[in-house]
């Protein structure tokens, strides 16, 4: 939940690098939250159409997880060295959808690349500066 909430927090920061746990945290919470705007659309009756299985709270969710949603692949994209306009790979059928899943697993550039340090070096650097002030 921490990594979802920092996703939130850098609403529309496009610049740096996020591990791969940022983005697959913020993933899956983020589904799990879409799941459940779309059956408490259904429960309080507030789908569009009988046909279509969501609603309003389903949309404005959708809508509000839009940019940090984009900024955090993008940052993601930069922990891999690439630029965050490889999202737009992902147009092409099936073999760049592929492909963008491909790039958004793969681990991070050793060190620092053009993009910033390596968030994860940074995150095991505090988390053994803390370790020894215990």
């Amino acid at each position: 939940m921490k990594w979802y909430l920092k996703v939130l927090k850098q609403y529309a920061d496009f610049t740096g690098r996020a591990r791969r746990t940022e983005y697959w945290m913020f993933v899956l919470f983020n589904m799990i939250f879409a799941i459940a705007a779309a059956v408490l659309d259904n429960l309080l009756g507030l789908k569009f159409t009988p046909e279509i299985p969501y609603g309003f709270i389903y949309l404005i969710y959708g809508l509000a997880t839009f940019i940090p949603g984009l900024a955090v692949m993008v940052r993601r994209l930069h922990d891999v060295d690439k630029s965050g306009w490889w999202f737009l790979i992902s147009l092409i059928p099936i073999v760049g959808t592929i492909w963008l899943l491909v790039l958004l697993a793969t681990d991070g550039t050793p060190g620092t690349n053009q993009y910033g340090v390596n968030p994860k070096e940074n995150f095991n650097e505090i988390n053994e500066i803390g370790q020894k002030q215990m």
